[in-house]
């Protein structure tokens, strides 16, 4: 938790600060453990109807709606991430865990749910 700049428990703190540094996102994108919670998370978006997912996301991970312009971007992403599954199943099946025709959008929204998992306010509003 020191990477994360998580208070210790001998005081009571009623606002953390606001921090960002390199180890924190490489713990948050490479961590086995934010690994398999964004593709849990990715697992529920794909449940939802297409046009409701990314504001699903925000809502379980945010507690909020996305703005359009995060929505653009997040979509945005999302077409390039599964262009680039679909063109390497390997690396779809391995973060997606598993070998089905729908590995490759399963790992892109792996990434766009690890993207959001990335937030500041993901991590520290809590």
């Amino acid at each position: 938790m020191l990477i994360f700049d998580a208070p210790t428990r001998e005081y009571c703190v009623v606002r953390r600060p606001r921090t960002n540094t390199p180890l924190q996102a490489l713990v948050t994108l490479n961590d086995p453990h934010f690994v398999e919670a964004a593709r849990g998370l990715a697992r529920r978006v794909l449940e939802q109807e297409p046009g409701q997912r990314i504001p699903f996301a925000f809502r379980v991970a945010l507690a909020r709606a996305p703005k359009p312009d995060e929505v653009k971007i997040l979509q945005d992403t999302y077409q390039q991430e599964l262009a680039d599954f679909q063109n390497d199943h390997s690396s779809a099946e391995k973060l997606s865990r598993s070998s089905s025709t729908d590995s490759a959008e399963v790992a892109a929204w792996t990434a766009i749910a690890s993207m959001i998992m990335n937030l500041d306010e993901f991590l520290t509003k809590g």
